[in-house]
C-alpha cells in the first residue's frame, strides 16, 4: 500500500539515458525534504538488469525507486521523421508521459521530469503547487522563444502563441482530470488519424491538446541553457534541453551543477568517457540537426496539414 502523501515523480528512459537519470535522481534525493515521502517511477524500454540494479541502489528510506517496463502497446508509433526528437533521435520513451494518467489510477496528481536535468530545489514544493483548475503545470519553452522559424512553427503549425507554448520536460499533472478527458486515447486518435508532422513530437501534441488548460510555472522550475539568456541565480530545476548537454560540451550554462551531482553517482567514469569521446564529427552533426530543426519548423508551418489547419476545419484538437 502506497503512503497516503507520497509524491510520485515519473521518469522515462532507455539504457542510453541511464547515466543521466542517475544524476537527476542524485540531485532530487539530495534536495528532497526528509519529512516527505517520494517515489521515483521509472518507465523504461528494455532497461538492462545492471542499470536497474545501479539506479535502484540509489533509493533511500524516504525516496523509493521503482521500475515499470513499457510493453508493445505503442506499436502505432513508428520511427518516422515526425516522431523524432531533435530531428535525429527516435525513442518511444518520449511518449510514455502521455500514458501516465491511465496507467496509474492510484494517483490523482504527479510530477513528470525528463532525465536530462539536475534538481536543485525540493520537488515537494513543485508538487504542492495549486494548478488552479488546469490540467497541467509547465513552463514556457524559453529555449526556442527567440528563434523566428520555430516561433512561426509554434503559431502557424501547432496553433499556439509563442508566449504560451510549453516545454514538456517538466510537468505537474492533474492525473484525475487527464483521465476524465482521456488524454491517452485522444492522443492516439490524433496520431493514428492525422500523423501530424512535428519537430517536438510529444511536446507538440501536448501543446496542441492542452492549450488553455495549462498553469504556467515560474521559469525556475525548467531553467534551460539558452543563447542570449543569462542563467538564473536560483534555479530549482535545470533542464539541459536539446543540444546543451554538459556531457557533450564544455562551458554549458549550469554545467557545474551537473558535474557536482555526476561526481556522486556510480556512472561518473562512463559520463566522463562519453564526453571525452564526443568528437568534432558528432558536434558537426549536432549543428546540422539544429539547422534542420529550424528549417523543418518553417517547412511544416507552410504545409497543408497541421494542428492549426485541422482545427480550423473543425477537427477537435483541444481537450
Amino acid at each position: 500500500m502506497r503512503p497516503r502523501n507520497e509524491i510520485p515523480v515519473f521518469f522515462t528512459i532507455d539504457d542510453a539515458y541511464a547515466p543521466y537519470l542517475a544524476v537527476a535522481l542524485r540531485s532530487a534525493i539530495d534536495n528532497a525534504s526528509p519529512t516527505r515521502t517520494y517515489r521515483a517511477v521509472i518507465l523504461h524500454q528494455g532497461l538492462s538488469e545492471e542499470n536497474v540494479r545501479r539506479l535502484g541502489a540509489m533509493a533511500t528510506e524516504f525516496f523509493a525507486v521503482d521500475f515499470i517496463p513499457m510493453g508493445d502497446g505503442l506499436s502505432a508509433i513508428t520511427d518516422r521523421m515526425s516522431n523524432r526528437l531533435r530531428c535525429d533521435y527516435f525513442t518511444l520513451t518520449i511518449y510514455f508521459r502521455l500514458f501516465i494518467p491511465a496507467m496509474f489510477p492510484e494517483y490523482d496528481k504527479a510530477i513528470y521530469v525528463d532525465s536530462d536535468v539536475a534538481v536543485t530545489g525540493d520537488l515537494a514544493e513543485l508538487f504542492d503547487t495549486d494548478l488552479c483548475g488546469k490540467y497541467v503545470g509547465a513552463c514556457n519553452d524559453l529555449s526556442v522563444q527567440d528563434v523566428p522559424p520555430l516561433c512561426r512553427y509554434m503559431e502557424e503549425a501547432v496553433g499556439v502563441s509563442r508566449h504560451e507554448y510549453i516545454n514538456s520536460g517538466v510537468l505537474l499533472m492533474d492525473l484525475r482530470a487527464l483521465r476524465e478527458v482521456q488524454l491517452d486515447q485522444r492522443f492516439l486518435e490524433l496520431l493514428t488519424t492525422y500523423h501530424f508532422d512535428c519537430i517536438a513530437p510529444d511536446q507538440d501534441y501536448l501543446n496542441a491538446m492542452l492549450n488553455g488548460k495549462i498553469h504556467y510555472l515560474g521559469e525556475e522550475w525548467d531553467a534551460m541553457p539558452a543563447e542570449g539568456r543569462p542563467p538564473l541565480a536560483t534555479p530549482k530545476l535545470i533542464h539541459y534541453n536539446l543540444f546543451s548537454k554538459p556531457w557533450c560540451y564544455d562551458n554549458v550554462p549550469y554545467g557545474d551543477v551537473f558535474w557536482h551531482y555526476a561526481e556522486k553517482t556510480e556512472y561518473i567514469d562512463e559520463i566522463r568517457a562519453y564526453k571525452d569521446a564526443y568528437s568534432e564529427e558528432k558536434k558537426a552533426k549536432d549543428r546540422e540537426c539544429a539547422a534542420l530543426l529550424a528549417r523543418r519548423g518553417a517547412e511544416i508551418a507552410e504545409g497543408e496539414l497541421t494542428f492549426r489547419s485541422a482545427a480550423e476545419k473543425g477537427v477537435s484538437i483541444r481537450l
